[in-house]
């Protein structure tokens, strides 16, 4: 028997296998699984990738926006699009899990796949177009003189607009300031004669009691008596100034001791006289940056003045 067979392109997802056996024919057909690749295209000047959603049985079409979305944002995209998708994600060509944070513009780099659901779909990124070096120079040039053409148009005005509105909250901050500045100063004073008073009672006190020692060891008693009375004083001294330390975590120097009792006396004076410290010391604080951004914003215009406008005036 005469065997002979021919084989058939496939057309679409069917192949044909036809054989002839004499002068019959038989015609046998199988089915090709649908292809997972999908492709990210350019239209309109924007990349598009069409995804099959499983709810829908049908491609959709999603508008990317690779300098403005992430990961993320494209997952919940798509499954805002068909509450079909119970989850996605996406991954590299070796496996690995990309980020939710990462750009679009790093993801359409390289090929990568999307899963939904059960279905890894395999994304072909899009070729990437080489411009040649001199449009590259040549779109920085422009990129650089339109920049330069707007700061010439609008910097100025904006640079007056902020200098104005900082001489405002700087008025603003002065008159505020200004009767607690003088509060202030009545109560700084105040505090620095207690705190001087203090220091020539400590002295008063350390001379009455050196003149009542050399009194009681040379007119009342001899020194074998008076010897162990000084080494208790002295003892008692020493813990003293132990305490101190203890209390307040800091030596016995006598310019931090006398700071430190101006600074007792002055909140001293400023809870009696209900002088607000912390609002003071904010308004100082906010005082200080409106006249740093002042002085930097003043900067740059003053480069641009006539040096005569610059420099002070006698």
């Amino acid at each position: 028997m005469d065997l002979r067979y021919r084989l058939h392109q496939p057309v679409g997802n069917v192949q044909s296998v036809q054989l002839k056996f004499g002068l019959r024919r038989a015609l046998f057909c199988t089915t090709v699984a649908p292809s997972n690749d999908i492709s990210v295209q350019y239209k309109y000047g924007r990349p598009v990738l069409a995804i099959p959603l499983p709810s829908r049985q049908e491609d959709c079409l999603f508008f990317l926006r690779p300098l403005l979305m992430n990961v993320g944002q494209f997952i919940e995209d798509v499954q805002r699009e068909d509450p079909g998708v119970m989850s996605a994600a996406v991954f590299t060509t070796d496996g690995e899990r990309v980020s939710c944070t990462t750009s679009l513009d790093t993801l359409l780099n390289k090929d990568f796949q999307l899963q939904i659901n059960d279905v890894t779909y395999n994304v072909h990124s899009p070729v990437q177009v080489k411009v040649p070096n001199e449009h590259l120079v040549e779109m920085e040039d422009m990129k650089t003189t339109v920049h330069m053409l707007h700061a010439a148009l609008h910097l100025p005005g904006h640079h007056l607009l902020k200098e104005r509105e900082l001489l405002e909250r700087l008025d603003s901050l002065k008159q505020e300031l200004s009767p607690l500045e003088k509060m202030r100063a009545q109560i700084t004073r105040k505090a620095e004669l207690s705190s001087s008073k203090a220091m020539w009672v400590g002295l008063a006190l350390l001379s009455v009691q050196g003149g009542a020692l050399a009194w009681l060891t040379w007119w009342v008693y001899s020194w074998d008596v008076m010897e162990p009375v000084t080494y208790f004083i002295t003892y008692g001294t020493s813990m003293g100034v132990f305490a101190y330390y203890v209390l307040t975590k800091q030596d016995y120097v006598y310019p931090d001791a006398k700071d430190r009792q101006f600074l007792h006396y002055f909140y001293k004076g400023a809870k009696k006289e209900r002088f607000d410290v912390h609002k003071y010391n904010r308004l100082k604080d906010d005082l200080a940056q409106v006249e740093e951004d002042l002085r930097r914003l003043r900067k740059p215009i003053q480069l641009k003045l006539p040096v005569e406008q610059i420099l002070p005036k006698d």
